[in-house]
């Protein structure tokens, strides 16, 4: 021990780990009497008040025990369970970086940081010590209000702020949707589709089937014979196929949800981003009652802002309070009082105008670059990609013949939840995170 080195300001603790280590390798051994407190600090030229503060570390953690009058002794340690590795960082992998990526990606250069930044004071002024209290499970009702109010405006939804529940994203709230209806119910997924809604209902218990997609949505017929109880579906904007489900599906699968006691989950993933024309109507709007609705701010924002929202209908809201009524909302409440005035003061809807714009001009350029490769395009002016296939070409030489340009891309194939025919050829090209000019230079 006279040999420690102690380093640093709080040198107690670089002698408490000194002695922890040695009693974890064993070089002092069980039921060995340690030095007095008077004889250490004097060996290690440190005050009596160090080693009495790393004997008092180590007497709580149970390395050592104390004898009245006979001084500190070490304990009997399963050495092998508690080990001595140091701690080492771990390392992610860099991600690997493409010219071109049509799978992720954000235009973040266009998220409007200022007004964030002067929101963001303002509510700080406005709310000081409000914002440390705990949100009500449901989420602050300013951002309800809010919510309620940019629906009407933006998407003609008539949405009780009571019957909306804030939410830290999608993944989160569709774990929400199985509590809720309950985990012996059946879910059906739209296939092809987005991997991580049936992954997620799945890892909250619940049973997933899946119903084909045509060129009209979801297939109806397929969605009746499932046994399904729910039944969970992108309608103004399947992805990856971008269908549009008309009105005629829209109704007949309401009928469907309402003769057996059901409930449709309207995922309305990208209803921002309808580049020509008006949004479509909501299934929400045709049926309140058995329909939940839901959204997010990942493609209108950021997807590292964990905040979605769903409307409930009335009686299960009311579910929802009797689970969740005891717990406090995930969504910092700092974020939910941003977000609500930016919705409030009309800055969010400036923000999807602009992004609009820009998403316009990067489509065109899509569009353009297809025509002069020849290609096929599947497009229905809505959401933020769209379907490309190189006739004759499979979806390997799709993938190796973007690899040798640097571009990143997946085919219809890669979100096949069950197997099925006619998804071969197709590549799915999301433009959130490319320029025009990028793609205007990609090369035959």
């Amino acid at each position: 021990m006279q040999n420690y080195e102690l380093k640093g300001k709080n040198k107690y603790w670089s002698l408490y780990k000194k002695l922890r280590g040695d009693i974890l390798e064993g070089r002092l051994k069980k039921g060995e009497r340690l030095p007095s407190k008077r004889a250490l600090a004097e060996s290690l030229n440190v005050s009596v008040i160090t080693v009495q503060s790393a004997y008092d570390q180590l007497l709580a953690e149970g390395y050592i025990f104390s004898r009245e009058r006979s001084g500190y002794f070490v304990s009997d340690v399963n050495v092998e369970f508690h080990g001595g590795r140091e701690y080492q960082p771990v390392q992610r992998p860099p991600e690997k970086k493409y010219a071109l990526d049509f799978v992720r990606g954000t235009a973040s250069s266009l998220f409007p940081f200022s007004v964030w930044a002067k929101l963001m004071r303002a509510v700080l002024a406005d709310c000081g010590e409000h914002l440390l209290e705990s949100v009500p499970c449901d989420g602050d009702l300013e951002l309800k209000n809010a919510v309620a109010g940019y629906l009407y405006r933006a998407r003609g939804i008539d949405a009780d702020p009571r019957y909306i529940v804030i939410g830290a994203g999608a993944e989160y709230l569709y774990g929400v949707i199985v509590q809720l209806l309950g985990r012996d119910k059946i879910f059906a997924v739209e296939n092809p589709g987005y991997g991580k809604i049936s992954k997620t209902y799945m890892l909250n218990g619940a049973k997933c089937v899946y119903v084909p997609v045509t060129d009209g949505g979801a297939d109806c017929e397929a969605a009746e014979r499932s046994g399904a109880d729910v039944l969970h579906l992108s309608p103004s904007h399947q992805f990856p196929t971008g269908a549009v489900t008309p009105a005629s599906s829209r109704a007949r699968l309401i009928a469907w949800a309402n003769a057996g006691g059901r409930y449709v989950v309207e995922d309305d993933y990208d209803s921002e981003f309808r580049l020509s024309g008006k949004p479509l109507q909501s299934m929400f709007s045709l049926c309140p009652d058995r329909v939940i609705y839901m959204n997010t701010f990942s493609k209108s924002l950021a997807p590292s802002m964990r905040m979605g929202y769903m409307v409930l209908p009335p009686a299960l809201y009311e579910r929802y309070l009797q689970l969740f009524s005891h717990s406090a909302n995930v969504v910092p409440l700092f974020e939910q009082k941003t977000l609500a005035k930016m919705l409030d003061g009309g800055y969010f809807e400036r923000h999807i105008n602009r992004l609009k714009n820009h998403y316009r001009t990067v489509r065109q350029a899509v569009l353009d670059k297809a025509s002069e490769l020849g290609c096929t395009v599947k497009d229905t002016g809505s959401g933020l990609h769209l379907l490309v296939s190189f006739e004759g070409a499979s979806d390997g030489f799709i993938k190796e013949q973007a690899e040798k340009r640097g571009i990143n891309v997946r085919c219809l194939s890669d979100y096949v939840l069950s197997p099925m025919d006619g998804a071969e050829g197709w590549a799915v090209i999301n433009y959130t995170g490319v320029s025009p000019e990028a793609v205007s230079e990609i090369k035959v």
